[in-house]
């Protein structure tokens, strides 16, 4: 059976990824000065304005400058020009910074030690062989794609490029492997001076063509390079932005189910964010070990609470073991009280402005501790294949 799925992803200069680069690089900020800070950061972006609200905790002196991080943030991106996009040194930034709910600190912060989530939620997490990282084919190729735009602008080898910018990949699949690449999609913003020919050759051979590897290429893939044409004015000038707008571009394409929960711009006590890593860790580590070629884990909490009231394991018919004894063994191979998550993956350190473009999931290049599996891990889960294979036969 033969069937397509597209993925898509946008570059740091989306307007919804350029909010969470800002509320990521607040949120860094306060962990900088007080790693037990309280964050739930939001913003808009509209026009040549940047709009900064949430909710904030912090112990002691801490003083975050948020119009400055934001600044600095939409400098780096590259956004200079206030005519076709916006610019970090005249946009109007606006904050509007409240302090945490203490009903909801008093369930986070618990008098015996332990941490209890800061929201209800059902977090998923998700691995497949199809790569490397194992992550979704399609998805993988998607983000390579825009993160190779934005190395191309800023090395300034094309300085018709700009900072907004998307793509998308259509994956055939044959009897549920990936066989070619479809489609491929690509719209950028553009400088005036640029012509459409120029920009379509090459963006398909500098950028597509040294992204996806020659054998998925056979027979060649439909292009779309800017299909509306025009594409000078962009970023939040053209399309207003949001925070947490891009949660299948942050997890996996579509591939897999994501919870409704976004995961910038908050600290790692909302389970929103941090049971999302672990469960992505769970996945990855049933996936490497061989026990299934496919793994979806589900978690979910309850405010105020420290440990997931289920654990959820589905291998969609991939698995040499029983999800249950998988489920088990779970348990007990992972720490999943929000306090056992945060501590076991590092998560009290400012390394989230990183996760808010290009995926925050098979990255293995940067240091996400939930993209690491532990060899013991791999062990003890392959060990259930010669328990299960063991067992004897009923005769019935």
């Amino acid at each position: 059976m033969e069937k397509l799925f597209s993925s898509e992803s946008v570059t740091e200069g989306h307007p919804d990824k350029l909010c969470d680069k800002i509320a990521d690089a607040i949120l860094d900020e306060y962990i900088k000065q007080d790693k037990f800070s309280k964050v739930a950061c939001e913003v808009l972006a509209s026009g040549n304005m940047i709009v900064i609200t949430g909710e904030f905790f912090s112990h002691g002196e801490t003083k975050v400058d948020v119009e400055e991080v934001a600044r600095k943030v939409i400098r780096d991106i590259g956004y200079e020009d206030e005519k076709n996009a916006i610019d970090w040194r005249t946009c109007k930034i606006i904050p509007y910074i409240k302090v945490q709910s203490e009903d909801i600190r008093q369930g986070v912060e618990r008098e015996t030690g332990e941490i209890g989530a800061g929201d209800q939620g059902i977090m998923f997490g998700y691995a497949v062989d199809e790569t490397p990282e194992l992550m979704p084919l399609s998805i993988s190729l998607a983000h390579k794609i825009v993160e190779k735009l934005s190395e191309k602008r800023k090395s300034g080898e094309a300085p018709f490029l700009r900072p907004d910018g998307k793509s998308q990949v259509t994956i055939e699949y044959k009897d549920g492997r990936p066989k070619r690449v479809h489609t491929v999609v690509v719209s950028t913003q553009h400088s005036e001076d640029v012509d459409m020919k120029t920009l379509r050759e090459y963006v398909i051979e500098e950028i597509v063509k040294k992204i996806i590897p020659p054998e998925l290429m056979k027979p060649e893939p439909n292009y779309f390079v800017n299909p509306t044409g025009r594409f000078v004015k962009g970023g939040p000038l053209a399309d207003a932005g949001l925070t947490g707008r891009k949660t299948i571009v942050d997890t996996y394409g579509g591939h897999a189910r994501h919870g409704g929960g976004a995961f910038s711009g908050k600290d790692p006590t909302k389970v929103d964010r941090s049971a999302n890593y672990m469960a992505r860790k769970i996945s990855k580590t049933i996936v490497a070990s061989g026990i299934a070629k496919r793994c979806e884990v589900a978690l979910a909490y309850v405010i105020g609470q420290p440990e997931p009231v289920h654990i959820t394991v589905e291998t969609f018919g991939t698995s040499k073991v029983p999800e249950d004894k998988i489920a088990k063994a779970i348990r007990e191979l992972f720490e999943l009280s929000v306090k056992g998550i945060i501590e076991s993956l590092d998560l009290r350190r400012p390394i989230y402005e990183k996760t808010a473009a290009y995926g925050h999931f098979g990255r293995e290049d940067i240091d996400f501790t939930w993209e690491k599996v532990d060899a013991s891990h791999i062990e003890i889960l392959r060990s259930l294949i010669k328990k299960t294979s063991g067992r004897k036969k009923s005769k019935i």
